[in-house]
């Protein structure tokens, strides 16, 4: 017999534990999304906070005009305030093509009227429309082209509606001294063909923005042409847009039927159209501002005393704005909260 070789086995290895790793050499750790989610909920009270106290002194007036208002005439400004938000919210469904929530479109309409009270020209409510529509799986190029479509419709439904009060009652409405003459239409003109010849000077220079922006606009041709194609979207998009015009107007006429003003609704429902028309796209919080300066210069020069048409406008804004701001900016926290928004 052969003997063969002992081979020695080697011990098992010795499991050395490793040493701790240094925290200095962990990565950073980012804010967690919940904590990110908290400063969002809580961010729409502090700005609505640090409105108020800069506009206290106008709060404070407002609210003393109103104590000699009679109720009644306040309460029906109140349900056409509610009703404002009910024509946005069948507007922005007849904007998409998709069926979206009732309850949770309503209520994404009056969070988004307290976002658009901080910030200017409407981007604000954009905003949170924004967020809402893809939040239901609706594609940013969509969602983006539906907003395109909704600011669209609404100045030119407006507009229809000062034409249509205009046929139906032209010999009540004072409109001769508040219509435009060629002075004031000539800087429009200059100002509209500067915006398109910068526009096209933009797009033929830049060309990363080509392909986006010409994308966009063929999206939103696409969704126009296929809404106006059901009449049920048709109905909700134009009968929204004139019905928050109108809605919006018939606050301004409630409020000054309870303060006593003496001009009939069909001239105040013509002086908020013609108005907020004229100056509504200067980028300002909600219009506040130079939407309330020609809203009181309209009521003045249709015969209100100017105290009277101060007051009403003051009033105007304490039911479309103020009143609702805090519970609009609670509404927002809470969509946010709950990731609807």
């Amino acid at each position: 017999m052969s003997s063969l070789p002992i081979v020695p086995i080697a011990p098992p290895a010795s499991t050395v534990p490793l040493p701790p790793q240094d925290a200095t050499d962990r990565p950073p750790r980012f804010p967690s999304a919940r904590h990110a989610r908290r400063v969002l909920c809580l961010l729409p009270l502090l700005l609505i906070g640090v409105w108020a106290a800069d506009n206290w002194r106008v709060l404070h007036d407002g609210a003393r005009q109103l104590t000699t208002a009679d109720p009644g005439w306040l309460a029906i400004g109140g349900a056409f305030t509610l009703l404002c938000w009910i024509s946005a919210a069948f507007a922005r469904q007849g904007a998409i093509p998709e069926r979206l929530p009732p309850g949770l479109l309503l209520a994404s309409q009056f969070a988004a009227g307290a976002a658009n009270n901080v910030l200017p020209a409407g981007l604000g409510a954009h905003a949170v429309t924004l967020r809402f529509l893809t939040g239901r799986g609706i594609p940013l190029a969509r969602a983006t082209a539906s907003l395109a479509l909704y600011s669209l419709v609404k100045p030119v439904a407006k507009l229809l509606v000062i034409l249509v009060l205009l046929a139906t009652f032209p010999t009540s409405l004072g409109a001769t001294d508040l219509l435009p003459d060629g002075g004031t239409l000539l800087p429009i003109g200059v100002g509209v063909a500067a915006a398109v010849a910068a526009v096209t000077l933009l797009l033929t220079l830049v060309r990363p923005l080509r392909r986006p922006l010409l994308d966009g606009l063929r999206t939103a041709l696409t969704d126009a042409r296929r809404l106006h194609t059901r009449p049920a979207r048709v109905l909700a998009l134009w009968g929204g847009a004139a019905g928050f015009s109108l809605c919006q107007a018939a606050v301004l006429a409630s409020v000054g039927a309870s303060l006593g003003l003496p001009i009939a609704w069909p001239d105040v429902l013509f002086a908020y159209l013609a108005a907020s028309a004229a100056v509504g796209a200067v980028p300002a919080p909600a219009g506040i501002g130079p939407v309330d300066a020609a809203l009181v210069f309209t009521l003045a020069a249709l015969g209100a005393p100017l105290s009277l048409a101060a007051a009403t406008v003051v009033g105007f804004r304490v039911l479309t704005v103020w009143l609702p701001l805090l519970p609009g900016a609670l509404v927002l926290s809470v969509l946010v909260r709950n990731k609807v928004l």
